[in-house]
């Protein structure tokens, strides 16, 4: 069983795209960032489907916004975890906050611990817009409901039959003819750009992975009681968790470390 999972272990080396395929393919959902699995519902039903009817679904509030009502799902999966002897506690004040680092990290050791269970394999007989419906908080109004379906529906129109290529249909010349040749040149050259892309959408999220897999390594390093403390571990984790993308944060943590430091020279001077 993966209750405990190292932080060495591959399942923190998923993707975050595998993350989403993952919950989007099992729940019927489209999500399209890490951060909209912060409310904790996701994770409820993501238990829910590998151990059918563990959940009280109609306290699941798929509809949360706030902290408070994100606070109560978390509850409600902590309490499933007791009851299941699952022995993870949930850091419920940072995933709250929506960080992205907190959130998948929380996913990949959700996604592993349930293909612990069922092997990696679908639970064909769960149908998880039902569950959801059935839910007292938010996936219990019709609405909801109807909202769910059709993202499903939209989401599976959109990959139903994808493939490299899309063959469109070919524009009639003067005289009514298609154009064949020059279809199938096209076609060729837009499938063949859209190959270029994936290898290089891949890549780059190859190269993000390794990079947040150090600001976790980083994150993890200052949360050493040993260094908690220190005003350069403060400065850092300024950098680490600064909000705003569009100012970089360095300019503050520096200014940060040089009051601390005329901080303790004024403290030694006055012991001298």
């Amino acid at each position: 069983m993966a209750s405990n999972i190292g932080m060495m272990d591959s399942a923190y080396f998923v993707g975050r795209n595998e993350i989403l395929t993952w919950i989007n393919n099992c729940l019927q959902l489209n999500l399209s960032r890490i951060e909209e699995a912060a409310s904790g519902a996701v994770q409820c039903q993501m238990i829910d489907m590998t151990y059918p009817g563990a959940v009280p679904m109609h306290k699941v509030n798929f509809d949360a916004k706030t902290e408070y009502d994100m606070i109560q799902n978390y509850k409600v999966l902590q309490d499933v975890f007791n009851k299941l002897k699952i022995e993870k506690h949930i850091e419920v004040n940072r995933l709250v906050k929506g960080r992205p680092l907190d959130n998948l990290e929380f996913l990949q050791w959700l996604k592993r611990y349930c293909d612990s269970v069922n092997g990696g394999i679908m639970n064909e007989n769960y149908n998880p817009v039902e569950r959801r419906c059935k839910g007292g908080k938010g996936g219990a109004t019709m609405k909801g409901c109807q909202k769910a379906a059709k993202s499903l529906q939209t989401h599976n129109m959109h990959s139903h039959g994808s493939g490299d290529s899309v063959e469109p249909r070919s524009k009639p010349g003067k005289n009514g003819v298609t154009g064949g040749t020059n279809s199938s040149t096209e076609i060729q050259a837009l499938s063949k750009e859209i190959t270029e892309l994936k290898m290089s959408v891949d890549l780059l999220e190859k190269e993000r992975d390794f990079y947040f897999a150090k600001l976790r390594d980083i994150e993890i390093f200052c949360q050493m009681s040993e260094l908690e403390d220190l005003p350069m571990t403060a400065a850092i984790k300024m950098i680490l968790y600064a909000a705003d993308a569009k100012e970089s944060a360095l300019t503050e943590a520096q200014e940060y470390i040089y009051q601390s430091q005329n901080r303790s020279d004024v403290e030694n001077e006055n012991e001298e």
